[in-house]
């Protein structure tokens, strides 16, 4: 009676300590499940779009390398890429993909029954314009970009007076004022991020500067970076020339300001004239109109 009893008890231990042998510790199993969970998340909520969108891309991407280029519009194209944002190699098919297939959408749309009448004339208007219009878009974001870093600069200079006039030199303190900035004014502090980056690979001053005047486009970084390059030629005071092209900066914004107050009465002119103008004539004189019409009539019959 005790053999079975004892053989039993024997399997159970064997069988515990070969299970408690292989079971991972807490700490992993807590990792796994952690894993499994974001993993899983990650791919009912965002892989799924990811990947269509992606997919989409390389489409798009696919046709702009088999288009037609122009060396001497690349250069002029892919500077307005950068100064948009898009700095990526593939930047620069997607764009030519994006306007070839635009404007192969819209011959289709009104050259064929689809929507509308079938019309080649307007077909090829909209070849055109579709070949035409990421163009402008793309201008419109590189203006709006620009605008948004030219609104920061005084700011930015604020901020880098301070840290050179604590003590940190010129390279530190673009450092210090684009991590600072990042929340901000991310479009200013991704292109200090950028010159940073260059001076640690080894670039000089000046061309990491001027390279981030050319990136941008903004005319008041530009006068900015030529005042950093002559102030570290000469060996002047970084910080009061700082200090002195922050003020001059922000009376120019100001200025602006006024400019732009000073013109809206004439922007004003022409809303006022067709959109407001006319409901007052109508709400006014709609009245009396309607009832002369309704008392002439009958005695124009008559």
């Amino acid at each position: 009676m005790l053999l079975p009893l004892l053989a039993f008890l024997l399997g159970t231990a064997i069988v515990g300590a070969a299970a408690f042998a292989l079971m991972p510790s807490r700490a992993v199993a807590i990792d796994r499940r952690l894993e499994e969970l974001t993993s899983s998340r990650t791919r009912d909520d965002g892989d799924e779009p990811k990947t269509r969108f992606e997919a989409l891309v390389g489409i798009v991407k696919r046709v702009g390398e088999k288009a037609p280029r122009s060396p001497k519009e690349l250069g002029n194209l892919r500077l307005r890429l950068v100064q948009a944002g898009y700095r990526r190699d593939e930047a620069l098919p997607v764009f030519f993909g994006m306007r070839i297939l635009f404007a192969v959408l819209l011959f289709a749309l009104a050259a064929t029954p689809l929507v509308m009448k079938p019309n080649i004339m307007l077909g090829l208007l909209g070849l055109a314009l579709g070949y035409v219009l990421p163009g402008m878009v793309l201008a419109r974001l590189a203006k709006r970009r620009a605008h948004r870093i030219q609104l920061s600069l005084a700011d930015a200079l604020d901020l880098m007076v301070v840290s050179v006039e604590a003590g940190l030199g010129l390279d530190q303190a673009i450092q210090r004022v684009g991590q600072e900035l990042a929340f901000a004014y991310p479009d200013l502090a991704d292109e200090l991020r950028l010159v940073n980056l260059e001076l640690r690979a080894g670039k000089a001053r000046a061309e990491a500067l001027r390279n981030v005047a050319d990136r941008t486009g903004v005319d008041d970084l530009g006068s900015l970076v030529t005042m950093l390059i002559q102030t570290d030629k000469f060996g002047t005071s970084v910080a009061q020339s700082l200090r002195v092209y922050s003020e001059t900066l922000r009376t120019k914004r100001r200025q602006r300001a006024e400019e732009a107050a000073a013109k809206t009465g004439v922007k004003m002119v022409f809303p006022l004239v067709f959109c407001i103008f006319p409901s007052i004539w109508v709400v006014t004189i709609g009245p009396a109109a309607i009832k002369f019409i309704k008392v002439m009539v009958p005695l124009a019959n008559k």
